[in-house]
């Protein structure tokens, strides 16, 4: 394997991993042509080698080039290496991570069309957490799985401005601002707040203009996609038979990470589980965070209401149905919700997170499909 780092700093070479950049070399399209020609030589000598450091069954030759995105105009370089590539039959594999989602998804589809698989890493689940930094199940519900962030979680003033300047800030200007036009940055970031004091709860866009001040309905709809694009905030349809009223109705706005619910709000760890009613939205709003990151190509995720009766999430996954519904303790409430979605959807298999029968941090083991089956 072989791997190259645009910003990296020189190390040792290995006999099956060498990095080939330095700090000062600038991520250029010359500099990605030198490491693949690189990568090629290397890979047809271990090829005509036998792979003698190999184990039982041979390897393959890999280079991988982290930070992508950085380089100017990539996909249709790679494009043309790679194409070349396959025509001479080079022993290699190619690997390339990058972490500009929407610099990332524009190259793939403009260039690489049929030419890759794309594996999409999330932020990190409960049991990552919990085993890399000994986090316990109310940490996690609040500050979320940004692993980055996770040492500084005793001093909240920190962690918070960690999540904001080093993960959100960036996040827009590199994801958003940098590759769409967007007329008005500062209703794109007001909505951002909106929904992540929103997470996990109904509100219509006209109703969100409304509280914002200004900025049209469909200009508010667009900067939603963005930032789900861009992995930071999504709108949830309805479950709905026809995908017009699930269009129609007023989305769920879900964060993809509770660390962003927190990070935007003043609440701090023992104030937020103090407060009932916060918690609850905390709790909420981490199962739909779960569901979005563990949700794969063939599943989609909703929430269901019908005048006062609702269910939390509603997961689709080829045509089978979970209906989801969130509980924080003992209650008398029936869950009539959950009870009249399945007597509608008679194939749909409820559950009911928070019950006995299914604790939140067993259910956050699970991807989001697993609930469907």
């Amino acid at each position: 394997m072989i791997a190259a780092d645009p910003q990296a700093l020189p190390e040792a070479a290995t006999p099956t991993t060498t990095t080939t950049s330095e700090r000062h070399v600038p991520p250029s399209p010359e500099w990605l042509q030198a490491q693949w020609a690189l990568a090629v030589e290397r890979a047809i000598a271990w090829e005509e080698s036998g792979h003698p450091l190999g184990a039982q069954s041979p390897q393959p030759f890999v280079l991988v080039v982290d930070e992508i995105q950085k380089v100017e105009q990539w996909s249709s370089l790679i494009k043309g290496l790679w194409d070349a590539d396959r025509e001479r039959g080079t022993p290699m594999h190619v690997v390339l991570l990058g972490s500009a989602p929407l610099l990332m998804q524009q190259g793939l589809s403009e260039s690489l069309m049929g030419r890759y698989e794309l594996v999409r890493m999330s932020q990190w689940s409960f049991a990552e957490m919990n085993e890399a930094f000994d986090m316990t199940l109310d940490q996690y519900i609040h500050f979320g799985g940004y692993p980055g962030s996770a040492p500084l979680i005793e001093d909240e003033a920190r962690w918070r401005d960690y999540v904001r300047n080093a993960i959100v800030e960036p996040s827009i200007d590199r994801d958003v601002l940098a590759m769409t036009r967007v007329d008005r940055p500062a209703l794109l970031r007001q909505l951002f707040e909106l929904g992540c004091a929103y997470s996990g709860q109904l509100l219509s866009l006209d109703k969100a203009s409304g509280m914002l001040g200004r900025g049209h309905t469909q200009t508010l709809a667009d900067n939603l996609t963005r930032l789900s694009q861009a992995g930071l905030l999504s709108g949830l349809h309805k479950y709905a038979g026809q995908v017009v009223r699930q269009r129609a109705s007023p989305p769920k706005f879900q964060v993809h990470d509770n660390a962003l619910m927190t990070a935007m709000s003043s609440y701090g760890f023992d104030e937020a589980r103090m407060d009932r009613s916060h918690w609850g939205r905390q709790v909420e709003s981490i199962v739909g965070a779960h569901l979005l990151n563990t949700a794969d190509a063939d599943t989609k995720l909703f929430y269901w209401n019908e005048r006062d009766k609702e269910v939390d999430y509603v997961v689709e996954h080829r045509g089978r149905l979970a209906a989801i519904e969130v509980k924080l303790a003992a209650t008398t409430d029936t869950h009539s919700g959950l009870q009249e979605f399945c007597r509608r959807n008679p194939s749909a298999k409820p559950w009911l997170i928070g019950s006995e029968a299914l604790p939140l941090g067993e259910f956050l083991q699970r991807p989001a499909s697993f609930w469907t089956r």
